[in-house]
């Protein structure tokens, strides 16, 4: 038929754009809603969780517990050999004020080994509410988790905002831009990882900023 083969290349054509813009289009989405603005800390939780990946979220949570915002705070995927001592003069944070009402979980390798160790831990302690604590440009993949791993859980969102993650036109900026399609991936592949349901977790969550 006439103009046949040049009508397919044209439909092939059109899909592929059409595949490229949805996913620039969804990227740009998942950018634009990291968050831009700390949390409110006014209400308090059962517990604080800080996911590993820099001092900055460990010294948020510790500030968050010295301050009486929850009973207990559990560091989800700390490397085994380190301690509660240790991870305080980190954060620099006086020992004696809080050592008492931190524990830290070796389980995790992953966020979503982080939302699954979380949620034993909570069952364990009895607890119904959490402030999570993890970096802006990781909040949304680790809600998607924490949320699928403990849908009876009150969970309240607490970004830290890293200094070389430039939010703001974050195209313009080669690192800022990695992060942001490194992550856009991460949570695309943390939505569809149940339809694999006994395949791998996600990876880890990486060097952060």
């Amino acid at each position: 038929m006439k103009g046949g083969p040049r009508r397919q290349i044209a439909w092939v054509a059109l899909a592929v754009a059409g595949c490229v813009a949805s996913y620039f289009g969804g990227m740009a989405w998942f950018a634009e809603t990291i968050p831009r603005a700390a949390a409110e800390a006014v209400a308090t939780t059962d517990a604080i969780v800080v996911l590993t990946g820099g001092p900055m979220r460990l010294r948020e949570g510790l500030h968050l517990l010295a301050e009486g915002k929850a009973r207990k705070l559990l560091v989800s995927g700390v490397y085994r050999g380190v301690d509660v001592q240790e991870l305080l003069r980190v954060a620099r944070q006086a020992p004696e004020s809080v050592e008492c009402c931190v524990e830290l979980g070796y389980a995790a390798d992953s966020t979503a080994g982080n939302a699954s160790e979380t949620a034993e831990w909570m069952s364990r302690e009895g607890y119904s509410s959490l402030r999570l604590v993890t970096a802006n440009y990781h909040m949304r993949r680790s809600l998607l988790e924490f949320r699928r791993a403990m849908p009876g859980v009150t969970i309240v969102a607490h970004p830290v905002f890293p200094d070389a993650f430039r939010i703001e036109e974050w195209w313009r900026w080669p690192g800022t831009y990695a992060l942001v399609q490194a992550e856009y991936h991460k949570y695309l592949f943390a939505l569809v990882r149940p339809v694999f349901a006994g395949g791998p977790g996600d990876a880890p969550e990486g060097n952060p900023p």
